[in-house]
């Protein structure tokens, strides 16, 4: 099929990035990738959904995978996992030889491997440009569960209602469930077979970049994965930081020793963030290179500087990332910069997972989530009309329609956006520009 038609089957499947920001699948279709490469690198430690259902569906993926790049008369068609991830290259394996263009980006058991950036340097070796997309560089990167979301679109199986997640840490029973979409996470943990740990935090996405969520709040396109952890987690305690409290310890402690920077990903591949020097500008209220504060638009936000660099447990991260919100608020531009050569020295400052798990006090938590895709009997759902970066979807049903799992919701809205489904059959009980809640 041509492009034209491949986007308008994803557009109006709901198909998005099934993890960080969304990006809405079919605006990453391009003549001009000449890359296109399937990210299993499972950025975040405990993570496991990806490899699980790369090795179960592999033919299905690879298949979905090839055909996208002939789509887009791509000239590489790569899939980028972890050399540990055993028995989903052993799966890949026994499929790849009917697509003899598609091949194994194999990468190190290392944080953050996953990031977007970081993974095409890794398999091609190309770096993308400071603050650009990657497709800058001919490349198009996609998640492993959006385009198994892309192969039952195309296959006719249906749109996105529903989402993989892995409930681990605290609970009696880690485990990978396929939920409908708008379930709350309260009933995902339950799954799991309970909580094992009073007065449980539910951290939302990975341990580096998630978020402390509720247990009333519904899954969405990218919940990847429920954490819980106790109250007095180191995690915890660390998202729930003040900021200025945090820029006062800085002032009083930070030795400007350059760890952050050192050890931070994206300065490795010769973009211009350096932690350290923000650090020392911040507290000093030293505003002679406005440059330091810039370039914090180019911090991926992996928290590496903050949970892992800095050994007087300082907040580079959350402050640069604030920061970063105030220039954008602003209408202060992103600078244009040239990244400078990669060095030698990146290849001995890669983080190891297992250092980072150690660190996190996550080790005693590195346990199986065996994928589950027995159906869930969810009886309401609270579905949100933006799930993904770009234009919310406009509600086309009101309040006491009747509706069938599948049917369409919500319409793209203008600009960049996808259809929303209803993930349960039932009746519609609310509606507005923020969601639509079903009753089955």
């Amino acid at each position: 099929m041509d492009i034209k038609e491949l986007s308008s089957i994803l557009q109006e499947n709901g198909v998005v990035g099934a993890g960080g920001a969304g990006f809405p699948t079919y605006a990453k279709l391009s003549e001009k990738a000449e890359t296109i490469i399937l990210n299993c690198a499972e950025c975040e430690p405990l993570l496991r959904l990806h490899q699980q259902l790369l090795k179960k569906y592999a033919k299905e993926i690879v298949d979905t995978f090839h055909l996208i790049g002939e789509t887009v008369g791509a000239k590489e068609i790569i899939i980028g996992i972890k050399k540990h991830y055993k028995d989903t290259i052993k799966a890949l394996n026994d499929v790849l030889g009917a697509y003899p263009n598609v091949r194994l980006g194999l990468l190190d058991e290392v944080y953050p491997a996953g990031d977007e950036v970081v993974l095409i340097y890794e398999v091609t070796g190309k770096v993308v440009r400071p603050g650009g997309l990657p497709i800058e560089s001919g490349v198009a990167v996609f998640n492993v569960e959006t385009i198994y979301n892309a192969y039952r679109a195309i296959s006719g199986q249906g749109p996105v209602t529903e989402k993989y997640v892995s409930v681990v840490a605290e609970v009696e029973q880690p485990i990978t469930v396929k939920v409908p979409l708008g379930t709350t996470l309260d009933e995902v943990v339950a799954m799991a077979g309970g909580v094992t740990t009073k007065n449980p935090v539910y951290f939302v996405g990975g341990p580096m970049m998630g978020n402390i969520g509720v247990g009333s709040q519904p899954v969405t396109k990218t919940t990847n994965a429920i954490l819980v952890l106790p109250e007095d987690h180191y995690l915890v305690e660390r998202k729930r930081s003040n900021s200025s409290i945090d820029l006062k310890r800085a002032a009083a402690s930070c030795c400007n020793c350059s760890m952050c920077t050192d050890l931070c990903p994206r300065n490795r591949l010769g973009h211009p963030i350096e932690p350290h020097l923000f650090m020392r500008a911040a507290t000093f209220k030293d505003v002679q290179d406005p440059n330091i504060f810039l370039n914090t638009y180019f911090c991926c936000s992996c928290g590496l500087c903050e949970l892992y660099s800095c050994f007087q447990g300082l907040s580079p991260r959350t402050l640069m990332t604030e920061y970063k919100g105030q220039l954008k608020a602003n209408g202060v531009p992103m600078p244009q910069v040239t990244p400078k050569p990669v060095g030698p020295e990146r290849e001995y400052r890669k983080v190891p997972m297992k250092r980072l798990m150690a660190r996190l006090d996550l080790v005693k938590y590195n346990k199986d989530a065996p994928l589950d895709e027995k159906e869930q009997g969810v009886k309401a759902v609270k579905i949100l009309l933006s799930q993904h970066i770009g234009a919310p979807a406009k509600a086309i049903v009101k309040v006491g329609d009747k509706v069938k799992k599948g049917q369409l919701i919500a319409e793209p809205g203008k600009g960049l956006s996808v259809g929303i489904h209803a993930t349960i059959s039932g009746t519609v009980g609310t509606v507005d520009d923020r969601f639509i809640t079903i009753q089955g």
